[in-house]
């Protein structure tokens, strides 16, 4: 993955994450077929952290929201829950997977948001894919470089009535350096 300098607060807070460990033996909890897969701690753990002791509120990061990063395939997204603030956890990331959307479908959803898509953001919707409905609501701060067809077996993964995978689907995370990078993205997904 490639995380944005355009979202530094997110991109920021995610290599502080990797590099403490926070994401250390961590697993994807939430698969939902044709729309996320999702990372890291779970909303109920957060929330009811958060209830229990709500004089002491948990850290979020700023909302770092671009019209320009959008919820493609493959796009790296900030789990929250439905502040107003549309503040991300510090400890929740997702992973698009989405659809491919007709011109109709993203008509539709125009009209229900009253945010329009650019000419670039509906090319690559009805292309490629994605969840185009978390669009304006929710951090993109990178995306899968290489190995999209690893997040795609990780969304086609069985899982139980509440979106669980029924075996464990463990993840880890490093920072590559230049080289490594540079090596990692010749290979053919």
């Amino acid at each position: 993955m490639m995380l944005f300098d355009t979202t530094p607060l997110h991109r920021d807070n995610f290599l502080k994450a990797i590099k403490t460990g926070l994401f250390k033996g961590n697993e994807f909890n939430r698969v939902i077929k044709n729309f996320v897969s999702q990372a890291g701690e779970l909303d109920e753990t957060i929330l009811d952290r958060e209830q229990l002791h709500p004089d002491v509120p948990i850290k979020r990061v700023a909302a770092e929201i671009k019209p320009s990063l959008f919820h493609k395939k493959g796009a790296l997204g900030a789990g929250r829950n439905d502040n107003p603030k549309k503040e991300s956890y510090l400890n929740q990331f997702y992973i698009v997977q989405g659809k491919i959307k007709t011109d109709d479908e993203l008509n539709a959803i125009e009209a229900k948001t009253g945010r329009p898509f650019s000419k670039e953001q509906r090319q690559v919707y009805k292309t490629i894919g994605g969840t185009p409905q978390l669009d304006g609501d929710y951090t993109i701060f990178g995306e899968v470089v290489s190995g999209l067809n690893v997040a795609e077996a990780i969304n086609a993964v069985a899982t139980n009535p509440n979106d669980l995978p029924l075996e464990p689907v463990k993840f880890t995370l490093r920072i590559l350096t230049k080289n490594q990078y540079k090596k990692a993205t010749t290979f053919k997904d």
